[in-house]
């Protein structure tokens, strides 16, 4: 049975992110992955997308079909460079700016969020909300308190590491044999400058999902439809 390494993006872990993946496993093996700093492990000290990579390749077996959302996305394009022989790559929104440097909306988009880092509240709910308000896409009601999961992630968040300081390998993914797909939801003229750059820099299949902003695999379909057909067509290659 084909395996499929999902990883998360920021915030909720992956069991929150692909929650409506679930119904895949009946025909692929997933392996959903918590990286290092959200629940149910502890608290980490720092979050950086090249160190997460290390870890995600090292999770990875020959012939892994690997599929990362937001940040998780970040994380994967250089994960799937380093993995031992993947079958396929998807990235699911990468906020990864710096390579559609140059593309205003993207551009203004990085600066909004280094400011936000740089400036924003302190206190993990009031960072969480104002986080929500730049990148969900739509207006997310949060709890107070936070629950304790939440505030953890909220508290992973601050310690990112930007996902706009990403330079990713570029040209040696395009390189590799493996295919690629690229989505997006539609919502975001920042976020597609990315997809459309890592389109073009991938020679990769791309899908634009629109009705859940930055998160278009909370939809279950068409993403669950879209992913699979990507996943059977690559592992016949």
């Amino acid at each position: 049975m084909q395996r499929i390494v999902f990883v998360h993006g920021s915030v909720g872990n992956g069991d929150a992110a692909w929650v409506e993946q679930r119904p895949l496993a009946g025909d692929f093996d997933l392996v959903v992955l918590n990286r290092p700093g959200f629940p149910p492990g502890p608290l980490a000290d720092r979050v950086d997308f090249e160190e997460h990579a290390a870890w995600v390749a090292e999770q990875m077996r020959p012939g892994d079909h690997l599929c990362g959302h937001s940040y998780g996305g970040v994380v994967s394009l250089y994960a799937a460079a380093q993995a031992p022989a993947p079958a396929s790559l998807t990235v699911v929104e990468p906020p990864a700016f710096g390579v559609a440097a140059g593309v205003p909306a993207a551009e203004e988009f990085s600066t909004r969020l280094k400011r936000l880092w740089s400036e924003g509240p302190r206190e993990p709910r009031a960072f969480l909300a104002a986080f929500y308000a730049e990148v969900a896409g739509r207006e997310v009601t949060l709890p107070d308190p936070l629950p304790a999961e939440q505030h953890q992630g909220a508290q992973i968040l601050m310690i990112e590491r930007g996902p706009w300081e990403a330079r990713p390998p570029l040209d040696d993914l395009r390189a590799a044999r493996f295919p690629k797909l690229v989505v997006s939801g539609g919502w975001s003229p920042a976020f597609d400058a990315v997809c459309d750059v890592l389109e073009q820099k991938l020679g990769a299949e791309r899908a634009v999902l629109r009705g859940m902003g930055h998160n278009p695999q909370l939809l279950g379909e068409p993403f669950n439809e879209v992913l699979t057909s990507f996943v059977r067509r690559a592992a016949q290659i």
